[in-house]
């Protein structure tokens, strides 16, 4: 995870006042504030949606919801330092926009449109010059801590802050039986920074209406300066159109990987846990562990809806064979198909299942797996430090 401060730069007492007061007011209207602050937002600046935002994301209103609850809980934290501090909550915001290649002058144009639809929903009586610079304040704070963290992660990488988009021409495609497609990509100029294992990239493609849009997948293979592989499981406007499309030799838009994930070490036990195309962040794990630490005490736990539908079923057993120290156990919504110990029917639950008392957890799935797991470790005693999920969706404020 990116190193943040202890605490973020501390409100003036006068602005905290101001926000503390405020916070429930704009917390019961903040979903029609980022409403506005988007419909605005892409009235003057078309080209963000069609070539930066993520369309299906911003139809379904889950952009919106991220925005709000992300500027909520920096703000609570900020009059309040007792809760908890947003620093994996910034963590991942930061490795996703560096991802996107944003840079510190996009944050200016946020700044106007949302303060504007502040204002419009608020009104202008509600929304006093104080009350303004109170959030003002707020908002600034936040996204210093994010250009901040944003520049630390360029400066990693060996690039240009913004700078992260590569030509990559494909160099192999495979479809998987479960439907998900493999793309290895190689670098049309020079090669890619080395990437720790459950880091993704962000890949844009053209569409036929002409908008550039982005997607960002997990690599699946172990860390290789001279290609990446990545999965894509056709669903949503970009991936079925990848899918349906993308051909070795073809050329694609690929950034420089990013991601918060911790990368294993110290020895200790890992627990990986996944349900659908979330196996993807677990398989490079298992990659990297193949070819570096093959006798890491590793233990993985994969849901989903029946063997069919279970993306890179045969890759995750090789890699757990060439581990001299794992288990997998797999659960099948739809029911079991032989008679595997390590394989059972319904939903994956950790009841029965012992796991290492110092272990490693990682978590990666839709929403309400990865809340339903998180909510079942934590219930056994397992410290929040050592569970560390990843979610293929703008909902990172869930997990804070």
């Amino acid at each position: 995870m990116t190193a943040i401060a202890a605490a973020p730069v501390e409100l003036e007492p006068q602005h905290a006042e101001i926000v503390s007061a405020t916070l429930p007011l704009v917390g019961a209207h903040i979903d029609e504030i980022t409403t506005e602050f988007y419909r605005r937002l892409f009235a003057n600046h078309p080209e963000l949606l069609r070539n930066l935002f993520n369309r299906g994301n911003q139809a379904q209103g889950a952009q919106q919801r991220a925005l709000a609850a992300s500027i909520a809980t920096f703000a609570a934290h900020l009059v309040d330092p007792d809760l908890p501090h947003p620093a994996e909550l910034l963590s991942r915001i930061g490795h996703k926009h560096a991802s996107l290649g944003i840079t510190a002058d996009q944050y200016s144009i946020v700044h106007e449109n949302l303060f504007a639809a502040i204002v419009t929903v608020l009104g202008a009586d509600t929304v006093t010059d104080e009350v303004a610079a109170a959030w003002d304040r707020v908002y600034w704070i936040m996204a210093q801590t994010l250009i901040d963290i944003e520049h630390d992660l360029y400066a990693a990488a060996g690039v240009a802050d913004g700078d992260v988009y590569r030509r990559a021409r494909v160099a192999s495609r495979v479809d998987d039986p479960s439907g998900a497609v493999l793309l290895t990509v190689r670098s049309t100029g020079g090669k890619f920074p080395e990437f720790l294992p459950g880091q993704y990239v962000s890949v844009g493609v053209t569409m036929p209406d002409g908008a550039r849009q982005l997607r960002q997948y997990s690599l699946v293979n172990a860390p290789d300066t001279e290609q990446l592989t990545f999965a894509v499981k056709p669903v949503g406007e970009v991936s079925s159109w990848i899918a349906a499309n993308v051909c070795v030799g073809d050329i694609l838009d690929v950034t420089v990987p990013f991601g918060d994930l911790p990368a294993p070490s110290g020895g200790r036990p890992l627990v990986l846990v996944s349900a659908g195309i979330g196996i993807t962040p677990m398989i490079g794990i298992l990659e990297f562990l193949a070819a570096n630490a093959s006798d890491t005490s590793v233990q993985v736990l994969h849901a989903d809806r029946s063997d069919r539908s279970h993306p890179l079923r045969e890759r995750q057993c090789e890699l757990m064979a060439q581990l001299t120290n794992g288990s997998l156990d797999i659960w099948y919504e739809d029911g079991l198909t032989g008679g595997h110990d390590s394989v059972h029917a319904g939903l994956l639950s950790l009841d029965g299942i012992e796991l290492p008392a110092t272990a490693e957890i990682y978590v990666c799935g839709n929403n309400g797996f990865v809340q339903a797991v998180r909510a079942q470790l934590l219930a056994r005693g397992v410290p929040a430090t050592r569970v560390h999920s990843e979610l293929f969706s703008p909902n990172d404020w869930l997990l804070s």
